[in-house]
């Protein structure tokens, strides 16, 4: 992976970022509201962690068919990935509360679900929304070398089957997050010096993340056995809690960015981007099913992925109303604004495009 990071151009002639952000901000100022979460966002927690834990503590308490306990991982699953989208998310960015320690408790909800805060941060908020879709800098572009994400990444005989088993292997994310990842990742960062913030000593990173392992797995699968649970019948709950979830959070995560809409623009010879960081966000990142409520709702508005890129500390909830601002600006200066209709549209074109990327370089 390169790790001198390209340059953003500061030419931004057109005025667009400055536009923009000035007609959002007029938005926030009309209407008297603020920028971070309300009730909605609220409410939403608490019913992603009743799906997450309410059937956690069915499973301890009572006897059941493996069918029945089968059924209560999945909804956990679900809560699991609604957390991750909705409340952690938002916390993570800051934009979940006003109140800087609401944030950082909600934004560690990210511990119950496998994963470590700092790590997080760095791929997430650092690494993924300051150099999006750029290869050896965007790690949500890294899958090793199992699946093919963009056309500088080294090609396969085997990518030309990854449109078929892509789709098996994304159930897999948040159990990685519970046993590999977050090690590999420290690991990486801390050589390399990369924080969200202030940069904590080797010695506590290390810490935290012993820990927050130790008491993760006592709570999802030492305390389960303790209990009486056959061990099987907790191993196969857990790959199924992580799997429902990992597969959500993976589909979701790549339609914003792994379509055939949206570009992975490269440096040129000096490690210069050709253009603004804002407009970089507009043509490598997708919305899809803007309308669709339900979407809306349980997606924690990352169907609404430009906005969210653009406007990273401004919560999920508002995105729905300064979409048509967004979009409007773009339009404006002559600007891309990738959307999907439907969230089926994107599937289809995720698909596509991966299909096209497996494709033998030479001949593609």
């Amino acid at each position: 992976m390169n790790i001198s990071p390209p340059v953003f151009s500061k030419n931004d002639s057109i005025k667009f970022f400055r536009t923009l952000n000035k007609r959002v901000n007029d938005y926030f100022k009309e209407n008297n509201l603020k920028k971070t979460g309300n009730w909605k966002l609220h409410l939403k927690a608490i019913i992603m962690f009743s799906l997450f834990f309410a059937p956690y503590f069915i499973i301890l308490t009572l006897d059941m068919p493996l069918w029945v306990h089968l059924l209560l991982t999945i909804v956990m699953g679900v809560g699991m990935a609604g957390i991750g989208m909705n409340v952690m998310h938002d916390g993570n960015h800051g934009s979940y509360s006003s109140k800087s320690w609401l944030n950082k408790i909600m934004g560690g909800s990210l511990y119950i679900l496998a994963g470590n805060v700092n790590n997080w941060q760095v791929q997430h908020n650092v690494l993924h929304h300051t150099y999006t879709n750029i290869h050896g800098h965007d790690e949500d572009l890294d899958a090793g070398r199992v699946i093919r994400f963009t056309h500088s990444a080294e090609w396969s005989w085997f990518h030309k089957f990854q449109h078929y088993y892509s789709i098996f292997l994304y159930g897999l994310l948040t159990f990685n997050w519970a046993i590999t990842t977050d090690i590999k990742q420290m690991r990486r960062y801390i050589k390399r010096g990369l924080s969200y913030g202030k940069f904590q000593s080797p010695i506590k990173q290390w810490t935290i993340l012993v820990i927050t392992k130790i008491i993760y797995v006592t709570v999802w699968l030492a305390l389960p056995m303790a209990l009486g649970i056959t061990w099987w019948k907790v191993l196969i709950g857990f790959f199924v809690m992580h799997y429902v979830a990992g597969l959500i959070l993976s589909v979701v995560f790549q339609l914003a960015h792994v379509v055939e809409e949206t570009t992975n623009p490269v440096p040129d010879e000096n490690g210069e981007m050709e253009n603004t960081w804002a407009i970089h966000q507009l043509y490598t990142t997708a919305n899809f099913a803007p309308k669709n409520k339900i979407i809306n709702w349980f997606t924690g508005g990352l169907n609404h992925q430009i906005e969210h890129h653009i406007f990273p500390n401004i919560s999920h909830v508002h995105y729905g109303k300064i979409a048509e601002i967004v979009k409007q600006t773009a339009k404006e200066h002559n600007l891309p604004y990738h959307e999907f209709k439907t969230m089926r549209s994107a599937v289809a074109a995720h698909f596509r495009h991966l299909k096209e990327l497996g494709m033998k370089p030479a001949i593609s």
